[in-house]
């Protein structure tokens, strides 16, 4: 798998989408405690539909990046290619 593609990000951006991650992960593991606890059904979804919601906020913050560095960046040096990849991608998230 050597040809992978990878980002640089900086390392302001990399702890702030690891905290944001690092504390979904403890929002699911929570709603799994919730589940196994045999909690309210809606009080399951209001926190699944917390825990949706910070994971969009990590994508939006994750595309922000995307498009300033990457995207931009490749369009500058004539890669094209990019807009389709980009288009898929939204395309895909939305």
């Amino acid at each position: 798998m050597g040809n992978e593609k990878t980002t640089l990000r900086e390392e302001k951006l990399a702890k702030s989408l690891t905290s944001r991650l690092n504390r979904i992960e403890g929002q699911i593991r929570g709603i799994k405690g919730m589940i196994e606890k045999d909690s309210y059904c809606d009080d399951v979804l209001n926190q699944i539909a917390a825990a949706r919601s910070a994971l969009n906020a990590v994508g939006v913050l994750v595309l922000e990046s995307h498009m300033r560095q990457c995207f931009a960046e490749k369009v500058k040096n004539g890669e094209d290619e990019i807009i389709d990849e980009l288009i898929t991608t939204i395309n895909r998230i939305l």
